[in-house]
């Protein structure tokens, strides 16, 4: 588990940096837009597009540390009034149930991507469609890694509460 924690650490932190340089990027291109159409009555023509397809990367990168962090969103008004032993097999049912679906949704993913790739189909600056695409199913793939991390702590935790004398990985 120590090597699936500083995986999860070093994994976070190359996201974290990738997420600051495509929020700075973002916001540099939006404000170099507005400049330009309202006092040059011009733009660049492919910065809206490249703009919609880096909202997706953040958002994906962003579910994704949230996810490490434990701030994704979470309904917990029954885990609220449960004693601790009960908030752990909460939390090892949903977020084994949120790697399954996240893990559905990572082999649709890549179905999607090798129908893109047979498409060919260019989006901007001549870069097919599908470069641009690539982070739904490595997003999905994070997701799915990060809740079965959670998913195995939890089922950690949970034995060393049972069984606190015995040595646990």
């Amino acid at each position: 588990m120590k090597y699936l924690r500083r995986l999860d650490h070093v994994i976070a932190t190359a996201e974290t940096i990738l997420l600051v340089a495509l929020l700075g990027t973002m916001i540099l291109l939006d404000f170099v837009q507005v400049i330009l159409r309202n006092f040059f009555s011009s733009g660049i023509l492919w910065a809206d597009t490249f703009l919609r397809q880096m909202v997706l990367w953040v958002a994906f990168l962003g579910a994704s540390l949230a996810v490490q962090e434990r701030k994704h969103i979470n309904i917990d008004v029954l885990t609220r009034f449960m004693p601790d032993h009960g908030k752990r097999i909460a939390h090892i049912a949903t977020d084994l149930f949120a790697a399954l679906v996240c893990f559905a949704f990572f082999k649709a993913s890549l179905a999607f991507i090798s129908s893109e790739i047979a498409n060919s189909t260019i989006l901007l600056l001549n870069i097919p469609t599908w470069y641009f695409e690539l982070i739904i199913p490595v997003g999905y793939g994070m997701l799915a890694f990060r809740f079965l991390i959670k998913t195995i702590d939890d089922v950690l935790k949970l034995k060393r509460a049972a069984f606190p004398h015995e040595r646990v990985i």
